[in-house]
């Protein structure tokens, strides 16, 4: 393929479940690095057996993020090139790997992106949303208020996290309980075989739950409130008005503000927009 590969950090991500998601710059370089960082070696064993990567493999996890960085420095600088990979998706992406990045920025060596499968993608490519934007939170907090607090405070939002499936009916009953008419949908078992899609409102997704017990890991999304949405067209609809009337854009944002339930910092995006 005439692949050369540089003295640099590698962020390598890796498939979220069907090992064929991997690509072929991924292998390239897994095969052709000094030494592949990895959360669980047995895991990412796995894959190195599968496409007959060589490599050696030196753990890397939450719990030695720091203690490890000392010695991946030292392999580049000796002119030695590195990739970090989490068990699945990419690393940094509510995986670990932040204290590696940083530590190499800061000694001046390049950090090389090598892209591939995400689970929050994967479900946006799947469902129909009216907008393109959303909020990624990854995994929530475990206190109910905390993610309650995060519910309301992020109702204009496309908000999607991750969910063990032990906690996803509790937190969707907390989302029921602030915003009970919120829309929601989810990815179980993304590209795995018992890969499961599905939207609705918050109650038919918790109706669905009490029939059908919450197995796998799960990507959620708690659409924005349609009511937002037809504010979100009232702004639109106001602002052009006070354009009219010559007003800045600081005293439109003002306004604004003290007539709708929106931050200044939300209606500054939707003016933007105009």
């Amino acid at each position: 393929m005439g692949f050369e590969i540089e003295n640099a950090l590698y962020v390598v991500a890796t498939p979220i479940g069907n090992l064929g998601d991997i690509t072929l710059r991924a292998i390239e370089v897994l095969k052709s690095v000094d030494v592949i960082a990895c959360e669980d070696t047995r895991i990412t064993a796995r894959l190195c057996e599968k496409y007959e990567i060589k490599t050696r493999l030196v753990s890397y996890h939450k719990f030695s993020e720091t203690s490890r960085c000392d010695l991946f420095l030292g392999y580049l600088k000796e002119g030695k090139s590195i990739a970090i990979v989490s068990d699945a998706g990419t690393p940094l992406i509510s995986d670990p790997g932040e204290v590696l990045v940083q530590t190499v920025l800061n000694e001046g060596f390049r950090v090389i992106p090598i892209v591939g499968a995400s689970a929050p993608l994967a479900l946006l490519s799947a469902i129909a949303r009216k907008r393109e934007d959303f909020k990624f939170f990854g995994f929530l907090p475990r206190v109910k208020n905390q993610i309650a607090e995060i519910f309301i405070k992020n109702k204009n939002e496309n908000l999607i996290f991750y969910e063990s499936p032990n906690r996803v009916v509790a937190t969707l009953q907390t989302l029921a309980q602030v915003r009970p008419n919120s829309m929601v949908a989810f990815g179980r078992e993304l590209t795995k075989k018992f890969e499961e899609i599905k939207c609705g409102s918050v109650e038919e997704i918790l109706e669905y739950f009490s029939e059908n017990e919450p197995r796998g890991e799960f990507v959620v999304m708690a659409y924005a409130d349609v009511q937002n949405d037809e504010q979100e067209a009232q702004i639109i609809e106001k602002a052009s008005t006070l354009k009219k009337l010559k007003l800045s854009d600081k005293d439109i944002v003002n306004v604004l503000v003290s007539l709708f339930d929106f931050s200044k910092n939300k209606i500054k995006e939707i003016l933007f927009k105009l």
